[in-house]
């Protein structure tokens, strides 16, 4: 099992940015895949990014792509999410994820998600 915990949510002004955090412990050695999703009210949950966690390789959707980047530090446990230039359709709740399986972007092949934090961006 693994159990993860995401933090670093909050209010934020449009153009402002945000890094959110998500610890990871239990049964780490088989965690192949990372990732960020979000859920909007009245929305379906949707890729945001993902991160192979042994080679760094990372993936992202089109509309973060530029702005967006994960991360994760090997030593602490820890992905992260650098959020940039945030606009007002980014205000959702952010999900950490994570697969022993291979790379998706779907979030049914994730069997273990965080409890999600509130990112909310607004004037």
């Amino acid at each position: 099992q693994v159990q993860l915990v995401e933090s670093g949510g909050g209010l934020v002004q449009p153009g402002g940015s945000l890094r959110l955090s998500c610890a990871a412990s239990g049964s780490i050695f088989s965690i192949y895949v990372m990732g960020w999703y979000r859920q909007a009210p009245g929305k379906e949950r949707e890729f945001v990014a993902a991160i192979t966690w042994s080679t760094g390789s990372t993936s992202y959707a089109d509309s973060v792509k530029g702005r967006f980047t994960i991360s994760r530090d090997n030593n602490k446990n820890t992905l992260y999410l650098q959020m940039n230039s945030l606009k007002t359709e980014d205000t959702a709740v952010y999900y950490c994820s994570a697969t022993n399986g291979g790379a998706s972007h779907t979030p049914k092949d994730y069997p273990y998600w965080g409890q999600g934090t509130q990112v909310t961006v607004s004037s």
